[in-house]
C-alpha cells in the first residue's frame, strides 16, 4: 500500500513537472505601429496556430520545451518567421512587424501542389479572390465573384431556370472542377446550379488555376480547377450582413424585383487553441423578374437556405483533427402563373435541392516539416424538378446523386526537395428518373397512370494515385507531377451499354525562373481527359411550347483527352508610393477526340434529343490573360484582366462552323477602390463581354427545328458602390449602397411567349439593380 502511495505521488508530481515546463509565448503583430487584426501565427512544424484580436495581441500557451519556428502573415502583409527556444516555464514576449503586401504574394496558397506554398513561390499562377473582394464586388453567391478572375466568366445558359455555368479560358463549365477544399466531391448535379447555391459567407477564399490540372486533381480538369476554401475558426469573431437588391430598376418601365439576403458567420476558439469552431449560414428570396413584358420570367424565383460549419480539434503538438459540414434547400422556379401549381403553367421549370454534405481530415506532421493527412468526404443530392410545358404532367422528375471521396497523402521536404505522393478514390451514384402520373385517355375513356421510369442510372468510381516532385536550385524552381487514373461507368439502367472503362496517365511539368526581383517567368505542360460520364448540363432540360430539349451521351462515347501549354510573364515593381503587377500569360489547349452535340429531329411531341458525340479531329484553345493591378499607397488600388483568345474546331460542325459558341473572343474586368477619407471607400466596376455566336431555334423563324446563328452584341457592365464603417473596440459597421449595371448594359431582345428558346440567353446576369444595407460585426 505505501509503495502504492509513493507511486502515485510519484507520477503526480511528475505531472506537475511537467506541467511546470509549459511556456507561453505572446505578443503584438504590428504595421507601421499599428495592431493588425485577424493575423495568424502558426509554429512550423505543427498544428498550434491563433488569429490575433482586434488590436493584433496573440497568445500561445502550453508550449512545451523546445526549438520552434513562429510564422505571422495576414491578408495583404509579407510573411515574417521568426526561431526561438524555449524554456521550460518560461513567459516570452515577441513581436511581429509586417510589411505591407497588396499584391498578396506572400498569401497562402495550397492549389498549386496540394500543400502550402505562398503566391510567390508557386510554380504555377495561382488568382486568389478572398472574402474581403467577394464583398468589395457585393458578390452574395460564388458566381458574382469569379467573374472578377482573369480568364473566368461566368454565364447565364436558360431563360426560365438562370442555369448558371463556368467558362474558363473559353472552356464550358464541364472543362472545369470545383473542389471543397481540395476535394473534388461537387458532383454533376449539384454543379447544375450549384455556383449560385454556394453563399459567399462560407467562403474564406478561391483559388483558381487556369489550365490542365489532371495531374493532381482527376478528370474534368482541362480548363483549371477552382478551389473553395471555407472559413477555418482561428480567432474568435462574428459578422452579420443584410442586403436589399431591388433589379431592374427603370427597366422599360418594369416592375422590379426585391433580392434580400442575409449572411452571417462566426468562430469560436476554445482554451489554448487546442480547438474552434466556425459557423456560417445564408437565406435567400428573389422575386421572378420578366424583362420584355410577355409575363415570362427571364430570371427565376430563387429562396435558398445554407447552414453549415468547420469545427477541429488538435491532438497533441503534431496531430489535428477536422470536420466539416453543411446542408442547403435551394428552391427556383422560372416560366409564369407562379400563383398556380407548376403543371399549369404555361411554361415551367421549377427545381428544389437538399444537399447534404461532410468531410473528416487528420493530419500530422512526421519528422519536422513533413505531413501525413487522409481524408474522407461525402455529398449526398436530392433534387425534385418539373421541366415542362402546357400543362404537362410527364415532367416531373427526382434525382439523386450520392458522391464520396477519399484519400491519403504524404508531404516529404528533403532539403531543397519538396515531394507529395497520394491516393484517392471517387465514387459518384446517379439515379435520375421521371415520376409516375395518371391522365385521362380520350380514346379508352379511362384515366392512364405511366409508372415511374428511368432516365439515367449511373455509377462511376475512379480509382488514382498521384505524385509530384518539385526541386529548387538557384532562380529556379521546377516541378514535375503524374496522376495514373483507372475509371469504372458503369450504366445500371441499359445492361446492353455495359461498362465503360480507361486507364489514364496524367503528367505535369512546371518551370519558375525568378529572372529579376520583380520579374518571374513560368512555363508548364500538362495533360488531361474528360470520362464518358453523365455531365451537369446533362440534367438540365430546356422546356417550351414548342420543344422540349433533354442531353444524353452517346453509347460509344470515348474518353475525351487534352494537351495543354501556358507561359507567362510577371513583373511587379515598386517605385515611390506605387506598386504595380503586370502579368501577361498566354495558353494553348489542344483535345483530341472533343466531345460535341449531334442534333436529332423534333419527334410528335416536340422533343428534342441532343446526343454528345466525339467530333471527328480535334479542337484547338488559345490566347493570353493579361492581367493589370496598380496600388497607390492606401489611397487607390486598381485591379484588372483581360482576355483575348480563339476557340474552334478543326472540321466544321454546328451550322457548318468551326467556332466554339456563346464564347467571346474577348472580355475583361476592372475594379477600382478609392479611399477618400477614414471611414469612406467608392469601389468603380467594370464587366465587359465581346460579341459571341448564339444558335437561335425560337419563335422568329419560319422552321425554328433548323435554327439560326446569330451574333450578339458587346455588353459593359458598369457598377458603383460606396461604403461607410464606424468602427468601435469590439465593433465594425459597415453601411454600403450602390448601383450593378448602371447604364443597363443587358440583352436588348429576349425570345418572348410559349414557344421562345428559352437558351437563347447571354450577356451579364443582371440589368441594373440597385441595392442597400449594412454588416456588423468583428470582420477584416
Amino acid at each position: 500500500m505505501k509503495i502504492k502511495l509513493l507511486s502515485l505521488i510519484a507520477i503526480v508530481m511528475a505531472t506537475i513537472g511537467l506541467n511546470a515546463q509549459q511556456s507561453v509565448i505572446s505578443g503584438k503583430v504590428l504595421s507601421n505601429g499599428e495592431g493588425v487584426p485577424f493575423a495568424n501565427i502558426m509554429i512550423e512544424g505543427t498544428n498550434i496556430g491563433v488569429s490575433t484580436d482586434a488590436n493584433g495581441n496573440y497568445q500561445l500557451n502550453d508550449l512545451p520545451v523546445g526549438h520552434y519556428t513562429i510564422h505571422a502573415h495576414a491578408l495583404g502583409y509579407q510573411h515574417v518567421s521568426n526561431d526561438i527556444d524555449v524554456q521550460g516555464g518560461s513567459n516570452t514576449n515577441i513581436n511581429f512587424e509586417l510589411n505591407k503586401d497588396v499584391l498578396q504574394l506572400s498569401q497562402v496558397v495550397v492549389s498549386a501542389s496540394r500543400n502550402e506554398t505562398n503566391r510567390r513561390e508557386a510554380p504555377v499562377i495561382v488568382n486568389t479572390m478572398s472574402a474581403q473582394q467577394l464583398s468589395t464586388v457585393q458578390a452574395s453567391t460564388m458566381s458574382e465573384g469569379l467573374n472578377f478572375v482573369p480568364g473566368l466568366r461566368t454565364e447565364n445558359n436558360c431563360q426560365n431556370c438562370g442555369f448558371t455555368q463556368l467558362r474558363m479560358n473559353g472552356m464550358e463549365g464541364a472543362y472545369s472542377q470545383i473542389l471543397i477544399n481540395g476535394r473534388p466531391i461537387f458532383s454533376g448535379l449539384a454543379g447544375v446550379y450549384g455556383l449560385e447555391i454556394l453563399p459567399s459567407g462560407m467562403i474564406e477564399r478561391l483559388e483558381v488555376i487556369k489550365g490542365g490540372g489532371s495531374a493532381l486533381y482527376g478528370s474534368n480538369a482541362i480548363a483549371g480547377t477552382v478551389n473553395v476554401i471555407t472559413k477555418e475558426p482561428l480567432t474568435n469573431s462574428y459578422e452579420i450582413k443584410l442586403t436589399d437588391q431591388i433589379v431592374g430598376v427603370g427597366f422599360k418601365g418594369l416592375t422590379p424585383t426585391n433580392d434580400k439576403t442575409l449572411n452571417f458567420n462566426a468562430t469560436l476558439v476554445g482554451n489554448n487553441a487546442r480547438n474552434g469552431i466556425a459557423l456560417y449560414g445564408f437565406i435567400r428570396d428573389r422575386g421572378g423578374f420578366d424583362a420584355n413584358g410577355d409575363s415570362f420570367t427571364e430570371l427565376p424565383q430563387m429562396n435558398n437556405l445554407t447552414i453549415g460549419g468547420s469545427f477541429y480539434q488538435r491532438l497533441g503538438l503534431k496531430g489535428k483533427l477536422s470536420f466539416d459540414v453543411y446542408a442547403i434547400n435551394s428552391s427556383r422556379r422560372g416560366g409564369n402563373k407562379f400563383h398556380v401549381p407548376v403543371h399549369e403553367a404555361d411554361i415551367a421549370e421549377a427545381l428544389n435541392h437538399e444537399i447534404y454534405s461532410g468531410a473528416i481530415t487528420f493530419e500530422r506532421f512526421m519528422r519536422e516539416t513533413d505531413k501525413f493527412s487522409t481524408y474522407f468526404s461525402g455529398q449526398y443530392v436530392n433534387r425534385d424538378a418539373y421541366y415542362g410545358a402546357e400543362q404537362a404532367l410527364d415532367a416531373y422528375g427526382n434525382s439523386v446523386d450520392m458522391t464520396w471521396v477519399g484519400g491519403v497523402q504524404y508531404d516529404a521536404h528533403i532539403e531543397k526537395l519538396n515531394l507529395t505522393i497520394g491516393a484517392e478514390n471517387v465514387n459518384g451514384n446517379l439515379n435520375d428518373k421521371k415520376l409516375s402520373y395518371r391522365e385521362w385517355d380520350e380514346a379508352t375513356g379511362q384515366v392512364v397512370t405511366y409508372p415511374n421510369s428511368v432516365v439515367a442510372n449511373q455509377m462511376t468510381n475512379t480509382s488514382g494515385a498521384y505524385a509530384q516532385a518539385a526541386y529548387k536550385f538557384g532562380a529556379i524552381k521546377a516541378s514535375a507531377g503524374a496522376r495514373f487514373d483507372h475509371y469504372i461507368i458503369n450504366d445500371l439502367h441499359d445492361s446492353e451499354t455495359g461498362a465503360a472503362s480507361g486507364d489514364v496517365f496524367s503528367p505535369r511539368l512546371n518551370l519558375l525562373y525568378n529572372l529579376h526581383e520583380h520579374t518571374q517567368i513560368r512555363a508548364s505542360y500538362s495533360q488531361g481527359y474528360r470520362a464518358p460520364q453523365v455531365f451537369d448540363e446533362d440534367l438540365h432540360i430546356e422546356a417550351s411550347g414548342s420543344r422540349r430539349i433533354i442531353h444524353q451521351n452517346s453509347a460509344d462515347l470515348k474518353q475525351e483527352t487534352s494537351q495543354s501549354t501556358t507561359l507567362s510573364v510577371d513583373v511587379h515593381p515598386h517605385f515611390g508610393k506605387n506598386t504595380i503587377q503586370l502579368t501577361a500569360a498566354g495558353f494553348y489547349t489542344k483535345l483530341k477526340d472533343p466531345f460535341v452535340n449531334e442534333f436529332g429531329t423534333p419527334d410528335t411531341e416536340g422533343q428534342v434529343i441532343y446526343t454528345r458525340v466525339n467530333a471527328e479531329g480535334f479542337a484547338e484553345v488559345y490566347g493570353i490573360n493579361l492581367e493589370l493591378n496598380w496600388f497607390y499607397s492606401d489611397v487607390l488600388n486598381v485591379s484588372s484582366g483581360f482576355t483575348i483568345q480563339r476557340s474552334e474546331y478543326s472540321e466544321a460542325q454546328e451550322f457548318d462552323k468551326k467556332r466554339f459558341f456563346r464564347t467571346p473572343d474577348n472580355y475583361g474586368y476592372l475594379t477600382a477602390q478609392i479611399i477618400p477619407a477614414d471611414r469612406w471607400r467608392i469601389t468603380l466596376t467594370e464587366n465587359y463581354t465581346g460579341s459571341m455566336l448564339i444558335p437561335y431555334f425560337g419563335s422568329d423563324l419560319t422552321n425554328p427545328d433548323e435554327g439560326e446563328l446569330r451574333t450578339s452584341e458587346q455588353f459593359f457592365d458598369t457598377g458603383l458602390k460606396v461604403n461607410y464603417e464606424i468602427s468601435r473596440k469590439n465593433l465594425n459597421i459597415d453601411f454600403f449602397t450602390g448601383v450593378k449595371n448602371i447604364f443597363n448594359s443587358y440583352q436588348s431582345q429576349f425570345d418572348t411567349g410559349i414557344d421562345r428558346d428559352p437558351a437563347y440567353v447571354y450577356g451579364p446576369l443582371l440589368p441594373r439593380t440597385v441595392y442597400f444595407g449594412v454588416k456588423l460585426g468583428q470582420f477584416k
